[in-house]
């Protein structure tokens, strides 16, 4: 077993390994950080966002906008934040005003407080086991590794931001516990964390903040929370937030609880949004896809937990782990990115398995299978490098390099935590680790991390189109058009530095006579230009075989004209 500190009352915090922990965190959140253009749809609409806040400056900007209109999806928390970031690029660099920041700039502020995670939930740990700084530095060690909040996290996206606020939630909660501790002041904190997630997603603060309190009221040790002051805290410290949603109503009136309604809880809810057909096994699907290495620990640490119920670690995880479950799987809209907050239970239940490998095999029966399991995915993975290194498979040779590391340190760490020696069973786990984040070095250092952006055409040709049109000062005031979706790409939007509308299907009464048409061909004309008698010249090509056509909407006294 993970023993515990011989002075229990005073548990020292394992704090160079979760700075060391995090430093690797943060190694991995910047490589390669803007090699790659932004995607659709959260990118693009928070870069937009958090460039017209830079524009306005404050406290015009605490009012965000999308292109001159109300922007009430989100509110502006992690917005501000990437305009100080762009405004700062903007002094250092002396680029002109109306310039593009780069993809690193946009990126680099939910990039750095994404890693905040990783020596968060070791802090979660280590309040839940006093004392066991190996079980805290494993579940640090796990959330470093785990792909999706890896990735996720240097996305100019508010989910890598929002699981740290959760876990410094937690965490405060946590603390209030102990002896001695100022329940207002740890209340208090917990309420600024709190504040933090209704800046980024505020419904789900509810969720969050009810497994905080439901697993503080549920908690099995003797040290009991002071419920006055830690409430009096909480709600000093969650004031910020409560005070932008207030005023923002006051400023925007009813409009205000689209954040809340139409556009939060509501839609969520009510609305099986594009890629949720399987409903809640999408949640399910994320967590068998994402959670390797460590995935096979999960069902026994849930086992483990359920026997160990009557501990704090044990009715912790149980509540964390339910009270989400509950909340995210029966969302009728099912993105991707809807089940990130299921990774700080997962990697809470995982981390205190990790020291138990490293125990004799005949005192870890239930355990022994992992390292056989690990030993084979790694021989797997080492056999689909030597593939992908063959020239006949016509696979990139860059695969090759990439599942390398990740295979041998598999393949050698399952081998090792099978060897009689203690010694040789921590350089095998060490090396499983170490093999693995390598693997994700290499792969967030070229072009596949932002696997998304080859689902659909690129938008760098046919922004460069669009701006060498409004270049043109006949044309600068008329509207862009795409068919089809590509109309719908916040992105495209962003690097063309104006926005471009999708193509009605028809004419309507408030349709411009004049318009610009981006497209790659119009043969067929799209349905608005047959229907419309639209007439259309070429005007200019651009790269990929885009084309920008002028196109004329006659008057309902014209004929129409095919």
């Amino acid at each position: 077993m993970d023993h515990a500190n011989p002075d229990p009352g005073h548990p020292r915090v394992p704090w160079r390994g979760l700075l060391l922990l995090w430093g690797v965190a943060l190694i991995l959140a910047f490589a390669g950080l803007g090699n790659l253009p932004l995607r659709d749809w959260d990118e693009g609409i928070v870069a937009r966002v958090s460039l017209e806040i830079a524009d306005r400056g404050l406290p015009q900007g605490l009012l965000p906008t999308l292109w001159g209109d109300p922007y009430r999806n989100k509110p502006p928390g992690l917005h501000l934040l990437i305009a100080g970031a762009i405004s700062l690029w903007r002094l250092g660099s002396a680029a002109a005003a109306d310039a593009l920041p780069p993809e690193w700039v946009v990126r680099l502020v939910p990039a750095v407080l994404s890693t905040l995670v990783v020596p968060l939930v070791g802090l979660v740990q280590f309040q839940l086991r006093p004392g066991q700084r190996a079980t805290a530095l494993a579940t640090a060690a796990v959330m470093v590794s785990l792909l999706p909040v890896a990735r996720h996290g240097r996305l100019a996206m508010l989910d890598g931001t929002q699981l740290s606020a959760m876990a410094l939630l937690w965490w405060a909660l946590l603390r209030s516990r102990a002896a001695g501790s100022s329940a207002l002041r740890e209340g208090g904190l917990a309420g600024l964390a709190g504040s933090g997630l209704l800046l980024l997603k505020a419904p789900i603060l509810l969720p969050a903040l009810a497994a905080g309190l439901i697993g503080l009221a549920l908690d099995p040790s003797g040290g009991r929370p002071r419920w006055t002051p830690l409430m009096t805290g909480l709600g000093l410290g969650l004031a910020p937030g409560l005070g932008w949603h207030l005023w923002h109503g006051l400023k925007r009136g009813s409009d205000a609880l689209w954040l809340w309604g139409g556009d939060g809880v509501t839609r969520v809810l009510l609305d099986a949004g594009e890629g949720s057909d399987l409903g809640w096994r999408v949640p399910l699907i994320k967590l068998l896809e994402g959670g390797w290495p460590w995935l096979p620990l999960w069902p026994l640490a849930l086992v483990l937990a359920w026997r160990q119920r009557h501990t704090p670690w044990g009715r912790w995880c149980l509540v964390l782990q339910g009270v989400l479950a509950a909340a995210i799987l029966p969302l009728r809209t099912q993105l991707p990115w809807y089940s990130h907050p299921l990774w700080l239970p997962f990697a809470l239940l995982c981390g205190p398995l990790l020291p138990l490998l490293l125990q004799p095999r005949r005192d870890r029966p239930a355990l022994q299978v992992v390292p056989v399991l690990w030993a084979l995915l790694g021989g797997v993975l080492l056999l689909l490098s030597l593939v992908a290194a063959s020239s006949r498979t016509g696979l990139p040779a860059a695969a090759s390099l990439l599942v390398l590391p990740a295979g041998v340190g598999l393949l050698a760490g399952g081998l090792l935590l099978q060897c009689p020696l203690e010694r040789q069973r921590r350089c095998g786990l060490v090396l499983l680790l170490t093999g693995w984040c390598l693997s994700l070095l290499l792969l967030f250092q070229g072009p596949l991390w932002n696997w998304e952006l080859n689902e659909r055409d690129a938008v760098r040709p046919v922004a460069r189109l669009a701006r060498e049109a409004a270049a043109v000062a006949v044309d600068r005031s008329l509207p862009i058009y795409m068919t089809g979706d590509s109309g719908q790409r916040p992105s495209l939007s962003w690097y063309a530095q104006r926005r471009i509308l999708r193509l009605p299907e028809r004419a309507e009464p408030s349709s411009p006579q004049q318009f610009l048409l981006i497209e790659k061909a119009i043969e067929p004309p799209p349905p608005l230009l047959l229907q419309a008698g639209a007439r259309c010249r070429l005007t200019g090509l651009g790269e990929q075989g885009w084309q920008l056509w002028r196109c004329t909407l006659p008057d309902q006294s014209d004929a129409p004209r095919h």
